[in-house]
């Protein structure tokens, strides 16, 4: 069924304008949110999302374990103090921004199950129509916005990555995307495989261990792992201490970023001790007998791709128990069985889970049009990875890959938040990024720079993203400790920002 065509045949013609649209009612809306109430204190606005629910990544995954991979002083909000252990589980998540709901009133802002389909642009009406499907009611409901703040993520929740497996349709069991878990999956008792070894991996298997027969983790290439206890010291030290929630907060925040910057500078700068100091902590764990060097020495340096971090060893834990184990090899085909390896052997499985990563799309896979003309977002340069040149009054969350993703999402609703004051002293209301005759020479390069950061993921689809160039402010580096104090500091009238 062609579901454009279904549903404009019952549209529903109300038409409602808010000066600000925030699509998406996760981590990043509810900060763009609270950013606006407080910064922008004049503006209507509305947040709508796809789901039935807010908390985007921590709604849509249900597999078990499902857990944060950064610690929550830092992917937590600054303005919310975080009161649990660093690593929280999604329940503990949700309850979080349940409450940041409530506390600054913001869940009656949400519109829920509105999936935004396309967004047109008009320089006439100088305001954006924004089509959303309506999955309750299964209509076409319009909203025009003034500034469209895109905070949906960078990847498509629908379904996750699954390569194509040479024999997938022989297999007799059950194959599972983690993004998808079926809530009635039973595994007690069962054989289960897991391909892929990262943060998905490392967070399923230990939560799935106990209940099955028995539960192998089969990677193509070994990963880092970080294993530590799941608790801050310094947290835990001024709680103690009867130091207020807020200053507590704060200053294991503070505490977190520094050791992070640390460990990011000796990622560059002394690689092959810290490379060193990861796998002696597996082997901490593993026993001197289990072979580290095949299943946990990773070929590329550490923090080229995300460092996941293990709470309290439980991965290691459960490999050592033998409830858990690695296979390092790869596949040649499934059979009806399992898995045949390279090697010649055979993995017997009841059930195979595909945790091999997701599906980017460049800001939700809505069909963007300006004045009529698609708009091609792998042509447009990014400014400060924030807004893009050729595009009015838009702005899109893309977070951190190193430091936790809320950094960035509170930088850039400063940052939004000023522009639409400045843009309010100016009397404009439109503000356009354009390349300056001097940018016009910029090399074009990856949105995200391969040498610096080159997750599987992001490789499949950089070349839907907008491209980033040599100079400032068309230069998106992924580093905090560089943009904590460059965004808020930059230039609203450098010259690439056109207003009207």
């Amino acid at each position: 069924m062609n579901i454009a065509t279904d549903i404009s045949k019952t549209a529903d013609q109300t038409i409602d304008h808010f000066d600000v649209l925030i699509v998406g009612a996760g981590i990043s809306g509810i900060d763009a949110a609270y950013h606006l109430q407080n910064d922008c204190p004049e503006k209507t606005f509305a947040l709508v999302d796809s789901q039935e629910t807010f908390g985007g990544t921590w709604s849509t995954h249900k597999y078990p374990g499902i857990r944060s991979d950064s610690d929550l002083f830092t992917f937590g909000y600054k303005w919310k103090p975080w009161m649990g252990a660093p690593i929280a589980t999604a329940e503990e998540i949700l309850k979080y921004l349940d409450e940041c709901l409530d506390e600054n009133d913001i869940r009656r802002h949400i519109q829920f199950q509105r999936e935004v389909k396309t967004a047109s642009w008009s320089s006439a009406e100088k305001c954006w129509t924004v089509e959303l499907f309506c999955k309750d009611s299964g209509k076409l409901q319009q909203l025009t916005c003034n500034f469209l703040w895109m905070c949906q993520g960078y990847y498509r929740h629908s379904e996750g990555y699954t390569p194509e497996f040479k024999g997938k349709d022989r297999f007799e069991g059950d194959i599972v995307h983690p993004q998808t878990w079926p809530e009635d999956l039973d595994y007690k008792d069962k054989k289960v495989v897991v391909i892929g070894s990262g943060a998905t991996a490392a967070t399923l298997i230990p939560a799935m261990a106990k209940d099955c027969a028995h539960i192998t983790m089969l990677q193509r290439s070994p990963t880092y792992f970080f294993a530590a206890p799941n608790r801050n010291e310094v947290a835990d030290m001024l709680r103690e201490l009867d130091v207020p929630d807020e200053w507590t907060h704060e200053i294991a925040r503070r505490k977190v970023l520094s050791d992070q910057k640390l460990i990011t500078h000796r990622s560059f700068n002394d690689s092959d001790a810290l490379r060193n100091e990861l796998i002696m902590g597996a082997k901490q764990y593993l026993g001197e007998d289990f072979d580290v060097e095949a299943h946990f020495t990773p070929s590329y340096r550490p923090w080229r791709q995300r460092l996941a971090f293990v709470p309290d060893g439980d991965l290691f834990r459960a490999i050592k128990s033998g409830d858990a184990s690695v296979v390092t090899d790869q596949i040649d085909t499934f059979t009806e069985k399992g898995i045949l390896l390279k090697s010649g052997d055979e993995l017997e499985a009841d059930i195979i889970v595909t945790a091999t990563g997701f599906n980017m799309n460049a800001l939700g896979d809505v069909a963007f049009t300006i004045d009529g003309e698609d708009f091609d977002f792998s042509k447009s340069w990014a400014h400060r990875g924030i807004l893009f040149s050729g595009l009015p009054n838009l702005a899109w969350v893309f977070g951190y890959l190193r430091t936790s993703w809320t950094m960035r999402s509170n930088l850039v609703a400063d940052f939004v938040a000023r522009l639409l004051n400045h843009m309010d002293e100016k009397g404009a209301s439109v503000v356009t990024p354009r390349l300056r005759k001097e940018d016009e020479d910029m090399p074009e390069l990856p949105l995200v720079d391969p040498e610096n950061f080159n997750a599987g993921y992001l490789m499949r689809h950089m070349h839907i993203m907008p491209k980033q160039g040599d100079r400032q402010p068309w230069i998106f580096s992924q580093d905090y400790y560089s943009e904590k104090d460059e965004i808020p500091a930059a230039d609203l009238e450098d010259g690439t920002l056109e207003y009207k």
